[in-house]
């Protein structure tokens, strides 16, 4: 693995963990007034292209971190349908 590789396994590392917040406060509160469906959707769609990408480049932190996000935000956007 290289430097290059090392770098975006961290950005990715460090962007992707910031969802954790969101769906553990989500989870507990069962409370998704505030956040928005349409930027919610949006969102998901934009990191199933990125992971999409990631494969064709053949991308391992693109790929990796991309999948990470989608679980996550993925998680927002089911529990932002459910508790509607």
């Amino acid at each position: 693995m290289n430097y290059i590789d090392l770098l975006g396994f961290l950005a990715g590392c460090l962007t992707t963990s910031a969802f954790v917040p969101q769906v553990i406060r989500t989870w507990k509160t069962k409370s998704t007034h505030d956040l928005s469906l349409g930027m919610w959707i949006a969102f998901c769609i934009g990191v199933l292209c990125w992971l999409v990408y990631g494969f064709i480049l053949e991308a391992s932190p693109i790929i990796f971190t991309n999948f990470v996000t989608l679980f996550l935000a993925g998680t927002i956007l089911f529990l932002k349908i459910r508790y509607k």
